[in-house]
């Protein structure tokens, strides 16, 4: 069974940044579409970002252009950097590979809480 361990999460004021980690106990973690998600309070998991195998990557509108998604494909680790983050920021995140009809996603880590005070 997959694991996915989150970490990296925290309590910022409005403005700052944070650096989100994941890594799987799987050695072909990067040949996936790997993607972080996020849970706020009350409200259903949304994806943030994904990064295919050959780097490309997507973004949800409310995060372009303050968020980052990268790899280290050696380590098995996806990041993300959260920079002028804000409120509405706060959830807990976690990674997970992009579901396909024939690869569904891993089983959920912990995931990490980031709160974002104003």
């Amino acid at each position: 069974q997959v694991q996915l361990v989150e970490s990296g999460g925290g309590l910022v004021h409005a403005g700052g940044s944070l650096r989100l980690s994941c890594t799987a106990s799987v050695t072909n973690f990067w040949m996936q579409t790997m993607a972080w998600y996020r849970q706020a309070p009350g409200k259903q998991r949304e994806l943030v970002a994904s990064r295919t195998l050959t780097g490309a990557t997507n973004y949800a509108d409310s995060v372009k252009g303050r968020f980052t998604i990268s790899g280290d494909n050696p380590k098995n680790t996806v990041y993300l950097q959260m920079n002028s983050l804000k409120p509405e920021d706060t959830a807990v995140y976690y990674c997970n590979r992009l579901p396909t009809p024939t690869t569904p996603a891993y089983n959920w880590g912990q995931g990490t809480q980031v709160t974002v005070s104003s």
